[in-house]
């Protein structure tokens, strides 16, 4: 039971917001089946014409993504000095971005690799649908306690 005086309502947000706020992220969570199993991983990455683009290297995320291509990745953020939190879902086909023209060696640049060397497979993912939320914090339960881990995992 939720008491809409309490728990805020999401408002569902239009493609191009998706968009916007992806380009203003740089860190998400992609998401890839290893084993008939989804698994998680931090990535950071770049928008490119309503796509996603990120370097890896060989390991379990490059070869989930070979093997089955179907992902999902998630970028959010939470600001307690604005009262908002949003959340964009991404969900599409991930293929090889390739290594050819000026767009992607600019792409590849700003992805610097959390793992240094080794990281210079560029994936994008073509996606076959965004979808996002934003929250406003600043309904009452959040008004009078802390926004710390606890009170984000039940937003959410």
């Amino acid at each position: 039971m939720t008491d809409k005086n309490i728990v805020p309502e999401a408002e569902v947000l239009e493609s191009d917001d998706c968009w916007r706020l992806l380009g203003e992220a740089n860190v998400g969570r992609l998401s890839v089946i290893v084993n008939g199993h989804p698994d998680i991983f931090p990535v950071n990455f770049a928008v490119d014409n309503n796509t996603v683009v990120f370097r890896t290297g060989p390991g379990t995320k490059q070869w989930a993504m070979e093997d089955e291509p179907v992902v999902a990745m998630e970028a959010d953020s939470v600001s307690a000095e604005f009262g908002i939190a949003w959340s964009v879902v991404l969900k599409g086909t991930a293929e090889d971005a390739g290594s050819e023209g000026p767009r992607l060696d600019e792409v590849r640049r700003a992805l610097f690799p959390w793992q240094g060397v080794g990281q210079d497979h560029l994936f994008r993912i073509v996606p076959a649908s965004v979808t996002g939320r934003r929250f406003d914090l600043s309904a009452p339960m959040s008004l009078r306690t802390p926004l710390n881990d606890a009170t984000r995992a039940g937003l959410e």
